[in-house]
């Protein structure tokens, strides 16, 4: 979008029709809301920017199928050369013509038609540069069929729209809708206006409107249209003065036949505008973020370097974007239909002065009439931004120009004031509302962004403080790694032709969060549909799965009016996440999965998962959907937005830690409840903290070894380079934490079978030596808490026999031998190894053996014990001997 300049935020309402709440569709649902299928047509709206074209923001659904739409505004209109009284000059007529002609090319080149031109919607800006407003009104109601106003002022409509009369499909004296109207009855709309400007004055408002109309329409039978017109109001002389181009072009206009008058493209090539054609450069449209073009292909700096530094004032929010001013004025208190009540727009009447009309049989009428609310006020209400100026008044310039090298953007309080600085340790639903902090973290993400790929690790670094939800789904797009032309690649793609999944896709969609206004949408169907199938289509080797709706959901609402970009960001999530999750037989991915995940839950509280197994709760029967669909199946979309914004930053096992933190809040629950109570707990999940659930699963995750959470069916290993974790300085994840590319010392895969056999997680001797920091054969640094690079600490348990252990063991390694820490049962003998192991409690036990087996059983007992972080090293000492990193104890003299 454009900044906001000189413009203002204008906001104007009406009622969609209401629809009878016992009809059903032919799917056996309620019928769509028609304030819901205009909410779903506006969107495409705030894509279209022109110079021409007055900006779209944003709109609102209220009560009784009340909507509020906000646009960009101008006080300045064609009304105010009316209020003058005096002809407008050729000149002026001619250049107001070409640029509404501009404007109304782009519209028709997306498809749109105004049909509702009149002077007080034809504005001007400071400039006196025409301004197109209510330009969609005619689209969004898709054709006047969800309002019960028509669209258009008859004074303007053009004869063929007249001759169709009205229309609205609960009439059932119509039996079918006429056609919409093209591109040809704005023209007429517009030689109207333009024969006033040349006059003077308004030439059809004085008469009744049923003259009128039958007046526009005997106007098919004259020879000259224009001179009938000056000759029924008395300018004959004013008309015969005009130059003869703008003569040439008021007949171009006002031609009755629409099959021989031109249409706005046409037009602007015509001869009788070439010369103000000269004028005006042809609009280019800036390149998106997303794109095989340059974005900085048109861009030209001055001679004088020094013109850019020069100030022309200080209001700054005025040189941001119209929609990020809107977003800061919600936040600063901003209130719609406030606003509208204070302009008198919105009146609240009592419930006894809304009874219905009735008549006795004698024909009295009692009641109250049809309410003129219902029907369309046209008026503009402006947004006062004082409010939001007065909030921003002790916001620093710098902060509007913040610094992007690597020194200055690591915290936001490097690009701030103190007291902006302190919101960072704030809760981060309070963040998302405090007006001063979010201009600052836009600001700053929009300058990243603009500057990606190049920024890429600032992005990366700036969203693990958090990320703005205005930029939000850019910032995912990003943090994904996307790339490229993806509208080129979306369109290459065949989204048409049926395929099998179809019938599926159409009944999972009406129920994949439908409380969303926009998902619910008509136009959210469309899309969603689009890109599920483009997915299905571009990747034959995997398959529909229910589920991969929920997927779509987070990445359609962000990138509504993108949906290249929502299928790109989903084409790269499903891979990093759930790679191979939707093959057709998925069987052994979800079980290796579920088995980790189990582990995982042993490993973090062995206590919970001791409890839970007991009782035969396994994760087969809560987990899936959690995993199959990233936890979009349980959440509504404002928690997935803020689980998802730490899980696009971490890697594919970090959401086992999301997992097990959501059981940890639900901790006390589960342990005082058995089988029958959990499942009915989580037939009906209780509420979840999310940030809370963020915090634990980032703490949880620094604690897991890397390779704890590995899995053969994952996705193949990047290389170091492409590593995109979380940085080492942040107490969060780490780079290091990444899936690295197997080596001699990496973990072996195990069969499903030994892999659900084993109670504790393995971890490979590459990772073993990494946290115990072992850097030569006689050195062992016994990490404390937590190491300067944020690593847990681990402890190594050798339960070999004292012969064994004496002939080489892991520097600092304690040794337990498991003959004489296991009763004649089987059983840990619970004194043998408590006495050694008390004072190591918390650590991370890496128990090392010669035999898998053995190991696998020890630390099975140490889990049964409630002991927590309990692993096994993969291949044991065997594979720790080629390292050469064993030591012996030095004999005793």
């Amino acid at each position: 979008m454009h900044p906001l300049m000189d413009a203002q935020l204008g906001a104007f309402t009406f009622f969609a029709s209401s629809l009878p709440h016992d009809v059903c569709g032919s799917n056996g649902l309620p019928l769509t809301p028609n304030s819901i299928k205009i909410l779903g047509r506006f969107q495409i709206l705030k894509t279209i920017t022109h110079p021409r074209l007055c900006q779209y923001v944003d709109i609102s659904r209220g009560k009784h199928e009340r909507l509020v739409v906000v646009a960009e505004h101008y006080e300045s209109s064609l009304n105010d050369f009316h209020k003058q009284g005096s002809p407008v000059s050729p000149e002026k007529v001619l250049q107001i013509a070409y640029e509404a002609l501009e404007g109304l090319e782009f519209m028709n080149k997306h498809g749109m038609v105004h049909r509702a031109i009149a002077p007080h919607n034809i504005l001007m800006d400071c400039k006196g540069n025409v301004k197109l407003a209510k330009f969609g009104l005619y689209h969004m109601t898709d054709h006047g069929a969800d309002v019960d106003f028509p669209i258009g002022y008859p004074s303007y409509l053009a004869p063929e729209v007249i001759a169709q009369g009205s229309f609205h499909p609960s009439d059932p004296s119509h039996r079918e809708a006429p056609l919409p109207s093209g591109p040809k009855t704005d023209v007429w709309s517009l030689g109207l206006l333009l024969l006033e400007l040349c006059v003077g004055r308004h030439l059809l408002q004085s008469i009744d409107i049923s003259e009128r109309l039958k007046f526009i329409l005997t106007l098919g039978c004259m020879d000259d249209i224009i001179t009938v017109l000056a000759e029924e109001h008395g300018c004959l002389e004013r008309v015969k003065e005009l130059p003869e181009n703008v003569l040439a072009l008021l007949r171009k206009c006002l031609t009755f036949s629409p099959s021989k008058r031109p249409t706005p493209a046409e037009l602007l090539r015509d001869p009788v505008l070439e010369g103000v054609a000269r004028l005006y450069t042809p609009f280019v449209k800036p390149v998106g973020l997303f794109s095989s073009s340059l974005r900085c292909a048109h861009l030209e700096l001055p001679d004088d370097i020094s013109e850019l530094c020069k100030d022309d004032g200080d209001d700054y929010l005025a040189e941001r974007s119209i929609d990020e001013v809107y977003y800061l004025w919600c936040l600063a208190g901003g209130d719609l239909e406030k606003e509208l009540t204070n302009k008198g727009i919105i009146q609240s009447k009592p419930p006894v002065c809304t009874l219905p009309n009735f008549l006795l049989e004698d024909g009295e009428s009692f009641g109250q009439g049809r309410d003129r609310s219902f029907l369309l006020d046209d008026t503009t209400v402006t947004l006062s931004l004082c409010q939001l100026k007065n909030r921003l008044k002790d916001v620093a310039g710098e902060v509007y120009f913040p610094l992007l090298e690597d020194e200055q953007s690591s915290l936001p309080h490097s690009i701030s004031s103190n007291e902006l600085s302190a919101a960072v340790t704030l809760p981060l639903i309070i963040r998302e509302r405090d007006t001063e902090y979010q201009l600052l973290r836009i600001v700053l993400f929009d300058r990243l962004l603009q500057a990606y790929p190049f920024k890429k690790n600032q992005v990366w670094r700036e969203a693990r403080v958090d990320i703005p939800p205005l930029l939000r789904g850019l910032a995912w797009a990003a943090l994904l790694g996307v790339e490229g032309d993806i509208q080129a690649k979306y369109d290459a793609i065949d989204k048409d032709t049926p395929i099998p999944t179809d019938r599926q896709i159409e009944v999972d969609i009406p129920r994949c969060h439908q409380y969303d206004e926009l998902l619910s949408s008509p136009q959210g169907h469309v899309k969603f549909r689009r890109v599920l199938k483009a997915w299905v289509v571009s990747h034959p080797d995997l398959v529909y799965w229910q589920g991969l709706d929920s997927l779509c959901a987070p990445f359609l609402y962000l990138n509504f009016n993108n949906e290249a970009l929502a299928y790109a960001c989903m084409s790269a999530f499903i891979p990093k996440y759930l790679y191979n999750f939707f093959l057709k037989d998925n069987s052994h991915v979800i079980q290796e999965y579920l088995t980790v995940f189990s582990q995982m839950i042993a490993f973090h509280d062995p206590e919970l998962s001791n409890h839970l197994n007991e009782i035969g709760f396994i994760p087969d029967l809560y987990a899936i959907p959690w995993f199959l669909t990233m936890f979009t199946h349980v959440f509504p979309l404002h928690k997935i937005f803020h689980l998802w914004d730490t899980l696009v930053l971490g890697n594919s096992s970090f959401p086992f830690c999301i997992g097990v933190a959501i059981l940890q809040q639900l901790r006390d629950r589960l342990l005082a409840n058995g089988f029958n109570e959990c499942i009915l707990l989580f037939s009906d999940l209780p509420e979840i903290d999310i940030e809370g659930c963020v915090h634990e699963s980032i703490n949880l995750f620094c604690w897991t070894p890397k390779s704890a959470t590995y899995r053969q069916h994952a996705q193949p290993p990047k290389t170091p380079s492409d590593n995109n974790g979380f940085s080492k300085a942040s107490s969060c994840f780490s780079p290091d934490f990444q899936d690295l590319p197997k080596s001699d010392w990496s973990r072996e895969p195990l069969k499903l079978s030994d892999l659900k056999g084993e109670v504790s997680p393995r971890i490979s001797v590459e990772d073993f030596i990494d946290l115990c920091e072992l850097s030569g054969p006689a050195h062992f640094k016994t990490p404390t808490k937590r190491t300067k690079s944020g690593k847990p600490k681990i402890l190594a348990l050798d339960i070999r026999s004292s012969e064994d252990f004496n002939r080489g063991h892991v520097p600092g390694s304690i040794n337990i031998p498991c003959s004489t820490a296991s009763g004649p049962d089987g059983e840990l003998v619970q004194t043998a190894v408590t006495s050694t192991l008390l004072g190591f409690r918390g650590r991370v036990i890496v128990v090392i053996s010669h035999v898998m087996k053995n190991a696998s059983m020890f630390t099975a007992h140490l889990v049964k014990a409630n002991y927590p972080r309990v692993c096994i090293l993969d291949g044991g000492i065997n594979k720790m001997k080629p390292t050469g990193l064993l030591t012996v104890p030095s004999p005793q003299i």
